[in-house]
C-alpha cells in the first residue's frame, strides 16, 4: 500500500486530484452534521438571491430554495449513484468477461457476440431506452447506466482472462483436480482485480455525467430530490437571467469528473507492473551523481577524454546492482577506442555514463570522473552536458534502424541537430548537413535532404559502414568522439 501511493503521489496531477476527492468525499459524508437549512424547504419570496446574500452563501433557486444545502446534498447522491453504478456495471460486466476469457470457445463466441450488440447502441440511446422501459427514477437512471457499461468492462476484462486461461499455473490446477469455480476464484480473478480497479477508477467520473445528464432530461432524479443533473435542469430556464444556479452545480460537476480522471489516470500508472519496477519512471535529464562520490585525480596529457575510475550502479527496489565497477580509459585526438566485452559487462553503460545518459532513476554514478576538454563531466550542469552532447560528443547507437525517424526526412533530422547547437538557418543547416553526408562518401547527398525517407535506414548503416564502423553486435561496442566534426565544416 505505501509503495502504491508513493508512485500515485509521484504524479501531481493524480495527487491534485486525489485530494480534491477526499475533500469533496469528506464534505457528502459530513453534510448531515452541518447546519444547513432543509434543501426541500421553498421560499417563493428570497427566490434568485445572488451569491453572499445573507443566510444564503451561494444564494438561491427559483423556489427560493438555499443552494449550498441543495448543492451539498446534491452532491452526495450523484456520488452516491455514480460510485454505485461503477460497482454494479464491474461486477456485472468482470464477471461476463472472466466466464467467456476462461471457457472460450462456444461460450465466448455466444457472449461477446451478445457484448457487441449492445455496444453497437450509442451508450446515451441506450440508456433512454432502458429508462423509458423501466420509467422515471434515479434507481432506474442508476441501472441504466450501469446496464450499459457493463459491455466495457466485459470486452476488457474478458481480454485480460483469456490471456490468464492459458497459462501454466491454471494448467496446474486443473491437473490438481480444482473444479471451475475456484480456478476462477483462486487463479483468475486475483490477477485480473487490478485491471478492474483501473477500469473503475477511469469510469466512475463518466457514470457521474452520464447520471447527471439523465436527471437533467428529467429522467433521473425526481422533485423535490436533488442531485446535480437535476439542480442543471431545473435552472436551465434562468441561466441568462440568474447564472449562479446553473453555475453552482455545473462547476461541482466539472471539479468532480476532471478530479476523478486525474486521479484514475494515477491509479492506472500506479497500479502498471512496469511502474512499479521502475521500467515507466521518467528519467532525469542527467544521470544522478552521489553526493559521496571520490572524484578520481586526472591529468591532461594532450588527451580528447580521460576517464578515471568510472563507477556506475542501478538502485532497484532496495538492491544494488553494480553496472561498472571502476573504468580507466583514455582517448587522444585522432584515436579511435575499441571496448570490447562479453554481454551484460557494462560497455553500453560506460559509453552512456560519459555524457551523463544513464536513466536515473535507477541509474547513479557512485564514483571517478570523465574529463574532457579540461572539464569534468560527471554531476556538470545540465546546460553544460546539453552543449556537448550531439556537437562535441556523439554517441552511435547499437540498433542503426532504430536510431533515425521513418516519418522523417533525413536532412531534416541532420538540420535539427545543427540547429540546436549553432545558430544558422535553415537553408544553411540543410547545407551543412549535405556536407556531413559527403563526407562520409554518401552518395547523391544533396538528394537524402529533400527526398521522401523509405531508405532513411538503409542510408543510416551505410552511413556507418563509411565512416569505418560496421555493424555491432551484443559483445562490442564502439566510443567515438568527434573533436572537430562542426569546428572543421
Amino acid at each position: 500500500m505505501k509503495q502504491f501511493l508513493t508512485l500515485l503521489f509521484r504524479n501531481r496531477l493524480a495527487a491534485a486530484g486525489a485530494v480534491v476527492m477526499v475533500l469533496v468525499l469528506l464534505l457528502a459524508l459530513i453534510t448531515p452534521l452541518l447546519p444547513l437549512p432543509d434543501p426541500d424547504i421553498t421560499n417563493t419570496a428570497d427566490r434568485f438571491l445572488p451569491p453572499f446574500t445573507a443566510g444564503h452563501v451561494l444564494g438561491t433557486d427559483h423556489l427560493g430554495r438555499d443552494l449550498l444545502s441543495r448543492l451539498m446534498w446534491g452532491t452526495r447522491l450523484s456520488l452516491a449513484v455514480g460510485i454505485a453504478a461503477a460497482v454494479a456495471a464491474a461486477t456485472v460486466g468482470s464477471a461476463i468477461g472472466i466466464l467467456a476469457g476462461y471457457f472460450g470457445g462456444r461460450v465466448d463466441n455466444v457472449i461477446m457476440r451478445l457484448v457487441d450488440m449492445l455496444m453497437a447502441f450509442p451508450y446515451i440511446l441506450l440508456a433512454l431506452a432502458i429508462v423509458a422501459a423501466l420509467g422515471p427514477g434515479l434507481l432506474n437512471a442508476l441501472i441504466a447506466v450501469a446496464a450499459v457499461n457493463v459491455p466495457f468492462f466485459a470486452r476488457n476484462i474478458r481480454g485480460v482472462a483469456v490471456g490468464i486461461a492459458h497459462k501454466e499455473f491454471v494448467d496446474a490446477a486443473k491437473l490438481a483436480g480444482l473444479g471451475h469455480a475456484r480456478i476462477i476464484l483462486s487463479e483468475i480473478l486475483p490477477n485480473v482485480v487490478p485491471v478492474i480497479i483501473i477500469a473503475m477508477s477511469t469510469t466512475i467520473g463518466w457514470m457521474i455525467l452520464e447520471t447527471a445528464g439523465l436527471s437533467f432530461l428529467g429522467l433521473g432524479s425526481q422533485p423535490p430530490q436533488a442531485d446535480l443533473g437535476s439542480m442543471l435542469g431545473e435552472a436551465r430556464s434562468a441561466l441568462i437571467t440568474n447564472p449562479h444556479t446553473s453555475i453552482v452545480p455545473g462547476m461541482m460537476i466539472l471539479v468532480i469528473v476532471m478530479a476523478i480522471n486525474l486521479l484514475g489516470d494515477g491509479v492506472r500508472d500506479a497500479l502498471d507492473p512496469r511502474l512499479r519496477s521502475g521500467a515507466l519512471s521518467r528519467p532525469m535529464a542527467t544521470t544522478l551523481v552521489a553526493k559521496d562520490r571520490v572524484a578520481q585525480p586526472s591529468v591532461q596529457k594532450g588527451d580528447v577524454l580521460s576517464v578515471n575510475g568510472l563507477q556506475t550502479r542501478f538502485h532497484v527496489k532496495g538492491r544494488v546492482y553494480k553496472a561498472v565497477g571502476g573504468v580507466d580509459f583514455t582517448v587522444k585526438p585522432g584515436e579511435c577506442l575499441g571496448i570490447i566485452g562479453e554481454s551484460g559487462s557494462g560497455k553500453s553503460v560506460t559509453a552512456l555514463s560519459v555524457m551523463g545518459l544513464v536513466a536515473s532513476p535507477p541509474g547513479i554514478i557512485t564514483g571517478g570522473s570523465v574529463m574532457f576538454d579540461g572539464k569534468d563531466l560527471i554531476g556538470a550542469p545540465y546546460e553544460t552536458l546539453r552543449s556537448f552532447r550531439g556537437d562535441r560528443v556523439a554517441y552511435i547507437f547499437q540498433d542503426p534502424l532504430a536510431t533515425l525517424h521513418p516519418l522523417y526526412r533525413i536532412g531534416d533530422q541532420l538540420a535539427e541537430a545543427i540547429r540546436c547547437h549553432h545558430t544558422v538557418s535553415r537553408n544553411d543547416a540543410r547545407s551543412r548537413a549535405a556536407d556531413l553526408l559527403k563526407s562520409v562518401r554518401i552518395p547523391n547527398a544533396e538528394n537524402y535532404t529533400k527526398k521522401n525517407c523509405y531508405s532513411y535506414h538503409r542510408l543510416w548503416h551505410k552511413w556507418l559502414c563509411s565512416s569505418g564502423f560496421e555493424r555491432s553486435t551484443s559483445s562490442t561496442r564502439f566510443l567515438t568522439y568527434y573533436h572537430r566534426h562542426f569546428s572543421s565544416n
